[in-house]
């Protein structure tokens, strides 16, 4: 590794993210985004989502549903929607393309426009640069973004390795990611305290199908700082770092396309993961 890339490595492993501007081009951004508009297009509402509920036990089987809809998508493409965006036999309320806040969770294997961007050389050759020896993807999203804030949390919540350090995050801004329509916030220096949650499989026969373990801490609203980043930007960011993004006030939307990797070589992957690799789909190596 030069000379030439140490400054920006440095910035990461302090921060704990870094901000690469115009990492992929325009046409690449509009190709992710055209595509996604024909799978949306295409788009079935899964059964689940278009029971009317009527008694306490269906509302149950409906959860149970749609947990087991969210449990077994980290080898499929599938659609998690708005809430209120359904009436109670499931049909749309608002036009189809805005009722979807994402699609996950595996884009990355079973999209070739996707598959493409998540394996492209500029992405290898940044993963060399960050010493990455075994790197594998786990899962990809397509972020909507239409209205609602995230919380504060970190990613190992949700990816728990062993040792920790092992997950990584790519952040691409489709169009322009501004404090008004939504862009990240961080904690410089937060991914170095470890995790204090994790969200974990239920124990099969719990009526949801995931819970989460120990506590999320109160930040401190003033130690985030924004980072808004222009379209075609990638954030790298840190398994352990905390960050959040605020709700979309604006009238533009805010598309994004984020996927994780990890350094397999020496880490073990959490049993207890919502997120499991399959005989179909294990977890495919970041390198080609």
């Amino acid at each position: 590794s030069g000379e030439e890339q140490s400054p920006g490595l440095f910035q990461f492993h302090k921060d704990g993210f870094l901000v690469l501007e115009q990492f992929f081009s325009a046409e690449e951004c509009d190709s992710m985004r055209s595509q996604i508009q024909k799978i949306v297009a295409e788009m079935e509402v899964p059964p689940h989502c278009r029971t009317e509920f009527s008694t306490k036990e269906q509302e149950q089987l409906q959860a149970q549903g749609s947990s087991d809809y969210f449990l077994t998508s980290g080898n499929k493409i599938r659609f998690f929607f708005e809430k209120g965006v359904l009436d109670e036999k499931g049909n749309f309320l608002i036009p189809k393309e805005k009722s979807v806040s994402k699609i996950g969770h595996a884009l990355h294997a079973y999209d070739p426009v996707f598959k493409q961007i998540t394996h492209s050389p500029k992405v290898q050759e940044l993963g060399r640069k960050l010493g990455l020896e075994r790197p594998v993807v786990v899962q990809s999203m397509y972020i909507f973004k239409s209205l609602l804030a995230v919380t504060p949390h970190q990613d190992a919540t949700f990816l728990h390795t062993e040792p920790l350090g092992r997950i990584l995050g790519f952040w691409i801004a489709l169009e322009d990611a501004t404090q008004e329509n939504g862009c990240l916030w961080f904690i410089p220096g937060s991914h170095t305290n470890g995790i204090t949650r994790r969200m974990v499989r239920a124990a099969s026969g719990a009526s949801t199908c995931v819970e989460f373990v120990g506590s999320e801490p109160a930040y401190d609203d003033k130690q985030f700082i924004p980072l808004p980043i222009s379209k075609g930007g990638l954030i790298l960011i840190h398994g352990e770092v905390v960050h959040k993004s605020e709700h979309n006030s604006s009238e533009s939307s805010r598309h994004v396309f984020t996927f994780h990797v990890m350094e397999a070589k020496g880490t073990t992957w959490s049993k207890e993961n919502w997120l499991q690799p399959t005989p179909e789909l294990p977890f495919p190596s970041l390198y080609t």
